[in-house]
């Protein structure tokens, strides 16, 4: 997941006794939880190194053991957090069925409708077929490449490689990566992305995207 609701009320009153360096660790212990979509390692320290406050141990282990759970051999599990991230790939599921399912209806009206004849041609050289398939650009992962395709999708707006090459022609004015373009896309709900929108926080993206009032605890 590359964002999520933060609800400030509730997060506040679950967390207004916390002092600033543990509610820091508590926020950066979630945005990693909720990126990776996994526990958290059983080693507070490690834990403190990934959310880059490794001399704040302490806070962080009073931290895991107040909103985490511990579960033995697989580490620091957030029971509110794998509900939101079982929403969140259940949604991306169904999308992607629905859209299997629109295609294979798609394609075999198209087959109904088409009556072939005797003079139809074998196709030749000049005849080859279009390959209808976008490749994954190799600077964005898996992940990314197919949460945005289904992104598109929801925008009834399937993603062309017209469509891709003005992006990337857009993100070559920016200074982020064609990664962080895509991701954004998602978080905001843009269809596609322009250089001009992001000209005074092209460089912070990545980091502070939950800044915006989306997170949720």
């Amino acid at each position: 997941m590359h964002y999520y609701s933060h609800h400030i009320s509730d997060y506040m009153s679950h967390t207004g006794h916390l002092n600033p360096m543990e509610d820091l660790a508590y926020r950066r212990c979630l945005d990693i939880y909720y990126l990776h979509e996994k526990p958290l390692n059983e080693d507070a320290s490690m834990v403190a190194r990934k959310i880059r406050m490794p001399d704040n141990v302490p806070e962080v282990k009073i931290v895991l053991e107040e909103f985490f759970t511990h579960d033995v051999g697989k580490g620091w599990v957030n029971p509110r957090g794998d509900k939101e991230i079982k929403k969140y790939r259940d949604k991306i599921a169904a999308s992607s069925r629905g859209g299997y399912s629109a295609a294979l209806v798609n394609r075999k009206s198209t087959a109904s409708a088409l009556t072939p004849t005797n003079n139809h041609k074998p196709i030749t050289n000049n005849h080859k077929p279009i390959n209808k398939t976008l490749k994954r650009p190799r600077n964005v992962s898996k992940k990314t490449w197919d949460d945005f395709l289904v992104h598109r999708k929801n925008k009834k707006a399937p993603l062309t490689e017209t469509a891709l090459k003005g992006i990337k022609n857009e993100v070559k004015k920016t200074s982020i990566s064609l990664e962080d373009a895509l991701v954004m896309c998602q978080a905001r709900g843009w269809q596609s992305f322009k250089s001009d929108w992001v000209v005074d926080r092209q460089k912070s993206f990545a980091t502070t995207s939950y800044g915006e009032g989306e997170q949720e605890i």
